[in-house]
């Protein structure tokens, strides 16, 4: 008799038994880990201005410096992710959290272009798959109900972290090196990996803080054991699938957006709109901090419209309509003669998009089944397509222009684009594990 009939038997013969909640512990250790992750990552937007002066590097140089991270993370992305929904997301998350901490470590240690191009490469290579690897988590942890909040509370960690970066970085270089800097939040990782790695187990039925109740409920309805596909077939369902184009175009958009703030919007906000350096780190992270309300105000959006509504307006609905605010919040940032108000925009338009990650990430768990992972990695790589090429589009659209401001209007088009990827998207089709007919 299988752990999952045990656990059904056990809380009808004992139903005073409650539930333990041992799944919203991994939750807790998921969004540490999107913490750690924006913490490493937005660090280098902040100091970008010193490295810049320390290296003798160019405007040029310092986004292909943020374009390699991204570079690295888009062509890993996929493979990493297929590993950790074959091997299981312990082992996998720990040598991921293990490299990248290893690899900010190593920023402390960049003497010219080169060394810095080759470090952040690799610490993109490293980093790569976190996120899906994250996901296929919550796939075997957390039940169909509570996806889409739990989506949202592990993005607005990520995003509270990257919203309080700029602050912590401008009080520590009061009192520090900026490589310094660096060494102090790559240290951070390596406590995660060993706890994460004693504790964590990467299904419920193994981990014996589990009790029947909660395993029930975190099993009904969840996708049987994993059954792995390979070969020319696996690939080919992955690469043709509508769901996954249209879940790609949606997503190029929302990194891109993304990582225009945690690359260019401090340059952007000083240069444009002579912001002082007292307001910077407030009006820098301000996308960020509001994006903490964006993400769980959508992860609740869209598990209540899914439950009300089904699937298709509950995911797509609320993310296509959350695009077409953030194109105009976009288009009016573009326009504002202040920096306060052009700070506002981006940062409405920018959690506005943070809106649709419960539903971006929850469709990809609903379509993806057991290959949550390569399905969120397909989405997400296209997303880091948008990382790698933000930084550079936006320098040589500005160099163009000879406008700060039309990296903005740019990115509103993007937003209008994404939400028609909305609407081609259908979170009832799954890519795997169904007949092809049934997919109708």
């Amino acid at each position: 008799m299988n752990r999952n009939l045990d656990a059904r038997l056990t809380i009808e013969s004992a139903p005073a038994v409650r539930a333990t909640r041992t799944r919203y512990k991994v939750v807790a250790f998921c969004v540490a880990l999107a913490m750690i992750t924006y913490l490493d990552r937005a660090c280098i937007s902040t100091l970008a201005k010193e490295i810049r002066a320390s290296l003798s590097l160019s405007e040029g140089q310092m986004g292909m410096v943020f374009s390699a991270f991204a570079l690295a993370y888009a062509a890993f992305e996929i493979p990493t992710a297929w590993w950790a929904d074959r091997a299981g997301t312990r082992n996998v998350l720990t040598r991921i959290v293990l490299w990248w901490s290893t690899f900010t470590i190593a920023t402390a240690a960049a003497f010219n272009y080169l060394s810095l191009l080759v470090i952040r490469f690799l610490f993109g290579a490293g980093e790569a798959g976190a996120w899906p690897s994250a996901a296929r988590t919550f796939s075997r942890w957390i039940p169909r109900s509570e996806r889409g909040k739990v989506q949202g509370i592990f993005f607005a960690g990520a995003h509270l972290a990257g919203g309080v970066t700029p602050f912590l970085v401008i009080f520590l270089l009061d009192y520090l090196h900026w490589r310094t800097i660096f060494v102090l939040f790559g240290a951070m990782g390596f406590v995660w990996a060993v706890v994460w790695w004693l504790w964590f187990r990467d299904d419920p039925e193994g981990h014996t803080a589990v009790n029947a109740p909660e395993l029930a409920r975190i099993t009904a309805g969840r996708e049987p054991g994993a059954s792995h596909h390979g070969g020319a077939e696996y690939w080919r369902r992955l690469a043709t699938h509508p769901n996954i184009w249209a879940l790609c175009l949606m997503y190029f958009a929302n990194s891109y957006a993304f990582y225009f703030c945690i690359t260019w919007l401090p340059t952007y906000l000083e240069v444009k709109h002579g912001v002082a350096a007292a307001s910077l780190g407030l009006l820098a992270g301000l996308p960020l901090l509001l994006s903490v309300l964006g993400d769980l105000f959508g992860g609740i959006a869209t598990d209540w419209a899914v439950a009300a509504f089904g699937p298709r307006i509950g995911r797509c609905a609320v993310g296509g309509s959350a695009y077409m605010l953030s194109a105009s919040a976009m288009f009016l940032a573009a326009v504002s003669p202040s920096g306060v108000g052009a700070a506002m925009g981006i940062a409405v338009a920018v959690a506005a998009s943070m809106f649709t990650l419960g539903a971006a990430w929850g469709t990809c768990l609903d379509i993806g089944g057991n290959h949550a992972g390569v399905v969120s990695a397909a989405m997400n790589t296209s997303g880091q397509v948008g990382s790698v090429l933000c930084p550079i589009v936006v320098i040589w659209v500005k160099d163009r222009t000879h406008d700060w401001n039309a990296p903005l209007v740019l990115i509103g088009v993007l937003f209008l684009v994404g939400a028609v990827g909305w609407a081609l998207i259908d979170p009832r089709r799954k890519v795997f594990d169904e007949p092809q007919e049934e997919t109708r």
